[in-house]
């Protein structure tokens, strides 16, 4: 049985080791997702969707801080979707964000901070075992048109620096065989940025602050920048 807690301050950020067991074949190479808190209050990061003339998707994802700092809790509002029998649509918090040029593609793989990867398909009801940008694997496919979901997320950050930070990353839309809708960038909507190098505030409805670009990974799966305490919480579970 998986017992390890191992608990970081990240940046003022607390990642806790989520209680479950390990699963051969599902846990990530750096162990199950760490819950994460100390996220701070008032803080938003919005993907909207543009409009194309590839597509009638429109809407967004915005996920804002917990108000006790745990997780992230998210409202989806999507329309536009095609033909029933392409779905159940699929959506995703994608590795890298969009580029200038709107290519979907150049986002790369799924956030993927565990190196958890793609197969086996997440298992919803243990979360931490799937890849932490996997939002409809741990959260539910899009099945309405419109479509609209609100949930929390226990595994994403809204604090610069560890690689469950969310905001400097995209959201992508894909139909059941995975292929690319549509796709947006998470931006700043509410509050201030914070990251090891600024200074953390209360939201206060103003928004400053930059999201510097992810470094690409170029494994298979969607990884950017492993974050010492992603590390150091995969070895303990390993070790324990």
């Amino acid at each position: 049985m998986y017992t390890a807690f191992v608990a970081i301050a990240l940046t003022g950020l607390a990642i806790v080791d989520a209680a479950g067991p390990i699963v051969p074949g599902t846990t990530g190479k750096l162990g199950n997702a760490a819950i994460v808190e100390g996220n701070p209050v008032g803080i938003t990061y919005t993907a909207t969707l543009p409009n194309r003339s590839t597509t009638d998707i429109r809407g967004f994802v915005a996920g804002t801080s917990n108000a006790n700092g745990t997780g992230v809790n998210f409202v989806v509002n999507l329309s536009g979707f095609p033909d029933a029998s392409l779905g159940p649509f699929l959506y995703h918090i994608h590795d890298q964000p969009v580029p200038a040029n709107g290519n979907c593609t150049a986002t790369l793989a799924h956030q993927d901070p565990y190196i958890r990867g793609e197969i086996p398909p997440c298992d919803p009801t243990q979360p931490e075992t799937c890849q932490v940008g996997d939002l409809a694997g741990k959260h539910g496919n899009i099945t309405t048109n419109p479509f609209q979901a609100a949930y929390l997320d226990l595994y994403l950050s809204t604090v610069q620096g560890p690689a469950s930070f969310f905001g400097n990353r995209s959201i992508v839309i894909h139909t059941s065989n995975t292929t690319r809708l549509t796709c947006a960038n998470f931006t700043l909507t509410s509050g201030n940025s914070t990251s090891a190098n600024s200074t953390s505030s209360s939201g206060n409805g103003t928004v400053t602050g930059s999201n510097p670009v992810p470094s690409p990974f170029t494994g298979g799966a969607a990884v950017t920048v492993v974050s010492a305490g992603a590390i150091v919480a995969g070895l303990a579970a390993f070790l324990l």
